[in-house]
């Protein structure tokens, strides 16, 4: 069953795609070319309407393929919603389908709100980008004391703490707890110098919520409720596997099988992580959440705070490669404070992408645009993934590419038994929180 919630006649009807955008858009800095340096414009019209066809057109694909259980995207423009769509089951067992208020795991889309939070925190006063870690968590140790002394919170929110890539995953995995494994940070080899290279973390991360205790005495998750969660008017959002499973509606992570998607309990592991990967949200949240990223509501993100949260921090070449679309598309990668940064056939992307057992979600927007993209699932098969550089292309007028797949002629598998429209498809398991 899929469900079309706001028609795509509104786009035209209301002409959201076109309404200026100057007054609400963020300040970049004058000292970083590779931020837009000219005021947002619109997507036209003409083409807007376009891409959300062809993008209806493309889910309506995914969803005779039955490449996923249950999705859930929008695409927000001029900070309103001019595009809705869910398919598949919250619950495929139930048959239980995905909708707007359908509750997800975000992944690694949390570590955005661990950064907006920090600033919200540091316009306030209560800390700093440059606050050393050592004074103010005495347990932080690194194996080269210097470089230990030397940490601030912008190097480990900004995946430059010198660490190698995701040190102490797989320990997480196994039931270790963050607690422990924060404390044996100092028993890892350092690849360079804190600063001066990339390397991504959950662990070293998630940090920030124990500096956001000690600078406030509060605990870091009701911190982003109050000063993120609420004020934005996320209403579903959560942290936690207790506060996915007390929603009214929230989506089980699902497997393959030969008779069609079966769900299975979420895993544990990565909300210990809260900071990295601990924030449930529904599509609703998460339209509001691109509105605030876009600078659509500066009474809780500031311009001036947005254009630091969107700034590179460290190069990232190696994510220029890691997919089809990004060999082609991109030209340069940053990390950013929370958020990727890509040179995206000349203009400036903001994205971010997530993967927990059963769960993929990505984010990202244009800001000379002031228009971006959702998409959440609880399957692990990526296909939808290359949903989102094929909607971009077609808003920046690049020449059509089926990055996702979904245009040959292969033909359906057969319903599985039982099932209504359902049709078994084999899926990746995805690692957890590697993205």
């Amino acid at each position: 069953m899929t469900f079309r919630t706001l028609p795509l006649l509104i786009v035209a009807t209301l002409g959201l795609a076109c309404l200026p955008t100057a007054a609400r858009a963020a300040a970049p800095s004058s000292s970083d070319a590779s931020l837009p340096q000219a005021p947002p414009q619109g997507v036209p019209a003409d083409r807007m309407k376009d891409t959300l066809a062809s993008y209806q057109q493309w889910l309506e694909r995914v969803d005779q393929r039955n490449a996923v259980a249950g999705l859930a995207t929008a695409v927000v423009a001029d900070n309103k919603v001019v595009f809705e769509d869910t398919i598949g089951y919250a619950d495929a067992s139930t048959r239980e389908p995905v909708t707007p208020e359908t509750v997800f795991r975000l992944a690694s889309l949390s570590k955005a709100f661990a950064t907006a939070l920090t600033g919200v925190l540091v316009d306030d006063g209560k800390l700093s980008w440059d606050t050393k870690l050592a004074a103010v968590l005495p347990f932080f140790k690194l194996k080269n004391d210097s470089a230990a002394q030397q940490a601030t919170v912008r190097d480990i929110l900004g995946q430059r703490l010198g660490l190698p890539k995701n040190t102490y995953d797989n320990l997480l995995e196994e039931n270790l707890s963050y607690e422990e494994l924060a404390r044996r940070l100092d028993e890892v080899t350092l690849t360079c110098d804190v600063g001066q290279c990339y390397g991504y973390q959950n662990i070293a991360f998630s940090l920030i919520g124990d500096v956001v205790y000690a600078q406030t005495g509060d605990f870091f998750t009701r911190q982003v409720d109050k000063n993120i969660f609420f004020p934005l008017g996320m209403k579903t959002a959560s942290y936690g596997r207790e506060g996915l499973e007390a929603s009214k509606s929230w989506a089980r992570p699902h497997r393959p099988s030969s008779n069609g998607w079966i769900p299975f309990e979420p895993k544990e592991a990565y909300y210990r992580v809260a900071p990295a990967a601990g924030v449930n949200a529904s599509l609703k949240d998460m339209e509001q959440w691109l509105i605030a990223q876009m600078g659509g509501r500066p009474d809780v993100l500031p311009s001036a705070l947005l254009t630091t949260l969107h700034a590179p921090e460290i190069s990232t070449p190696i994510e220029m490669h890691s997919a089809p679309w990004r060999r082609a598309r991109l030209e340069d990668a940053s990390y950013a404070l929370g958020w990727r940064v890509f040179d995206y056939e000349g203009e400036t992307m903001i994205f971010h992408a997530g993967a927990v057992e059963g769960y993929r979600t990505m984010i990202g927007f244009l800001p000379k645009y002031h228009v971006g993209l959702v998409m959440m699932w609880n399957s692990a098969d990526p296909l939808p993934a290359g949903l989102l550089p094929m909607v971009f292309d077609s808003l920046l007028g690049l020449p059509h590419v089926d990055w996702a797949g979904i245009e040959s002629d292969a033909p359906a598998a057969a319903p599985a038994k039982g099932k209504v429209r359902r049709k078994g498809k084999s899926a990746t398991t995805a690692r957890n929180g590697k993205t």
